[in-house]
């Protein structure tokens, strides 16, 4: 299993809160939630019993018939599955919980007897069809598992310049020319690659990226499936496809771009269900900037990004079948024509979202004129905003940021620009590789 940083948030979970809550580990489909769920079982408890409720038997599901009794319910388990639980010592693993929501409902009674650890692991946990007819139980402590971030991608392939990149982000100087290049040309492979599990082990393994490409292929054909479970009309598969071409237009998502028709209710509930799967990330429009951004949010102007960069470079790809292998040697050699600005905001908002942060924009018109100015994102910090720019090159023209920082000037703690470009700074604006967002995020 690759080295995942949700595994530290379970040790805490078992040192401080086990004894009161289930963990319940949510994210996207094959973003690693059921290995990391085993792998923290095995190292850390007696025994464990795994039921995964995606591929379960007729005898084992029998069990969950009648939870009622519970020293029959363990005995039955135990027997099934022919493993000895151990009072305090021993988990049960509910792995695709969503399947089965009567199991769900009776967390509340399994955690309150005591006797065993729980960790849950759920994808579309919130959908509808999921929860209908059952008491959500609040004694569920809930982790995010987000594909792997850029420093646990470099742990998988055994490439230790993260704790560099630190130490050069720490010197606050430029890191030179040619160190740059060859930094963002790592960057650009974890950019082609993304953080889903199984293409991480397909390029450590030293496939190419054909092949990788494919293990890509094959995850979006998955969530493909599963949002024509949910709506067999095909309208959520559409928004879903269609984010990186609205995301390249820049000002925001609109529902009936996707569908070709008029946004009705059922679009709307549709929507939220694409939210609740976790394969997308969302960010709100604020109208009035401040520190408290959530106040102001917009919740009808919004942009939508992918969970994973690697999956929106498969997608923004997806009509060059014939042609993987080179459009990949032209990103990692930063040669492509298109203008990839977009690309680089979808692994910036991947970025702050594992950070732990909701992703907010703004969005603001022109004095007359019809076009508008666009801030990427914005961070609160030390009781101010952080306006953020992204740009895959020309650092030179960054007018939105530079209005921005003059109307809300009383309000601006920091201003930073990221791009391909060295550290550098041009009046207040800093100037920052795009490698090092994480390191910035770590200190607003």
């Amino acid at each position: 299993m690759f080295k995942r940083k949700v595994y530290s948030a379970l040790t805490e979970w078992k040192d401080k809160y086990s004894k009161k809550y289930a963990a319940m580990l949510e994210g996207a489909r094959r973003v690693g939630k059921s290995t990391i769920a085993e792998e923290f079982a095995k190292n850390n408890y007696k025994s464990y019993i795994k039921v995964d409720f995606a591929n379960i038997s007729k005898d084992v599901l029998e069990v969950f018939d009648d939870i009622a009794s519970l020293d029959l319910f363990f005995l039955r388990l135990q027997t099934v599955a022919g493993i000895t639980l151990y009072p305090g010592e021993s988990i049960i693993i509910f792995d695709e919980i969503q399947r089965a929501p009567h199991v769900r409902q009776a967390i509340k009674y399994l955690v309150a007897d005591g006797r065993y650890s729980y960790i849950e692991t759920g994808s579309l946990i919130s959908i509808k069809k999921n929860v209908k007819d059952i008491v959500i139980p609040s004694e569920e402590y809930f982790i995010q598992v987000y594909p792997m971030d850029y420093e646990e991608f470099l742990w998988a392939a055994g490439n230790n310049s993260y704790d560099i990149l630190k130490q050069l982000y720490k010197t606050d100087r430029p890191v030179g020319n040619e160190l740059n290049r060859k930094l963002m040309r790592d960057f650009r492979i974890y950019m082609a690659v993304g953080g889903m599990p199984q293409a991480v082990e397909a390029y450590v393994n030293g496939q190419n990226f054909e092949e990788i490409d494919k293990v890509k292929r094959a995850i979006l054909k998955l969530y493909d499936e599963d949002f024509y479970k949910i709506d067999d009309s095909g309208r959520l598969s559409k928004m879903y496809n269609s984010i990186p071409g609205q995301l390249s237009t820049k000002k925001r998502f609109i529902i009936s771009n996707a569908t070709g028709k008029r946004t009705t209710s059922r679009d709307e509930e549709i929507f939220s269900e694409l939210l609740d799967s976790k394969t997308v990330l969302i960010s709100n429009n604020v109208t009035d900037p401040d520190v408290s951004l959530s106040s102001t949010a917009d919740n009808e102007t919004y942009k939508l990004y992918l969970s994973d960069i690697g999956l929106f470079t498969t997608m923004l790809f997806n009509s060059a079948d014939k042609a993987h292998t080179k459009i990949y040697s032209k990103l990692l050699s930063d040669k492509l024509d298109a203008n990839l600005g977009y690309m680089y905001e979808n692994v910036a908002a991947q970025m702050i979202a594992a950070s732990g942060s909701k992703l907010f924009y703004h969005i603001w018109k022109k004095e007359d004129d019809v076009h508008y100015y666009e801030v990427d994102f914005l961070m609160a910090s030390n009781a101010k905003i952080v306006p953020i720019e992204i740009k895959s090159s020309n650092v030179n023209t960054h007018k939105s940021i530079s209005e921005f920082c003059t109307k809300y000037s009383k309000r601006v703690y920091k201003q930073y620009l990221f791009s391909q470009k060295d550290v550098g700074h041009k009046e207040q604006l800093i100037f920052k590789p795009i490698y090092m967002l994480p390191f910035v995020l770590e200190d607003l």
